[in-house]
């Protein structure tokens, strides 16, 4: 698939497939197209050239409401609401509510649950977002960057609860700029300018370029796509 937006292709014949119950890293420098192809999957951007299919079914098909999850960079969130009642109310929204604590405990917010959003920190505010994707029980999770601005501790704590999410049989599709993020990956989609450089595990990445360190190994295959 492609976008185009106005004089510019965002997204240049990308064609990738993301495996079921896996933690899939969609990573590269910032305006690489990694949002764009996002929305493209959740069925929210707009010029989309080619086919996207997600769960069996065309992206943005009202049968997938309910099963795709999808967290933006920016927390969506009411920042005059308390945490509790952000995610009892998304939980409202698809007959979930009995879910809305077990989403709160799994982003590590119980202690913070009557804070209200607009008190919280930002990596805070990001978690409640994921807690209320969560309560509709999503068969795929799809994250924008949702470790940004949060410290290294909590960000290996989210990684944690995203591992736990898979092995529970929820695919994620998280990206990130940061590259040693890609370990907590089972498969890696690495973009540059719009286009896919590379699909591979982080094993496979390291064995190819010959480097231990991901983001060494990256900026490897670029300069291999380059030459």
């Amino acid at each position: 698939m492609s976008v185009r937006r106005g004089p510019v292709t965002a997204v240049d014949d990308v064609s990738v497939t993301v495996p079921r119950g896996t933690v899939t890293g969609l990573l590269g420098p910032s305006g690489c197209g990694k949002t764009t192809l996002m929305r493209a999957v959740v069925g929210t951007q707009r010029r989309v050239s080619g086919r996207v299919e997600v769960l069996g079914r065309p992206a943005g098909s009202p049968e997938l409401r309910g099963t795709v999850g999808y967290v933006t960079q920016a927390a969506s969130v009411y920042t005059d609401l308390t945490v509790e009642q952000n995610v009892r109310y998304f939980a409202r929204l698809v007959g979930g509510v009995d879910r809305a604590d077990a989403a709160i405990d799994a982003v590590d917010l119980g202690s913070r649950r009557h804070h209200r959003a607009g008190a919280l920190s930002g990596g805070q505010r990001s978690r409640v977002s994921i807690a209320c994707a969560l309560v509709a029980r999503p068969r795929l999770l799809v994250l924008d960057e949702p470790t940004v601005g949060l410290d290294p501790v909590l960000r290996a704590d989210l990684w944690r609860r995203f591992r736990a999410l898979a092995d529970d049989g929820v695919t994620l599709l998280v990206s990130s700029h940061v590259m040693d993020e890609a370990a907590h990956c089972d498969d890696l989609i690495l973009m540059r300018e719009g286009r896919v450089v590379a699909q591979l595990t982080p094993e496979r990445l390291r064995s190819r370029t010959g480097r231990e360190n991901l983001e060494d190994a990256f900026l490897a295959l670029i300069n291999e796509a380059g030459s």
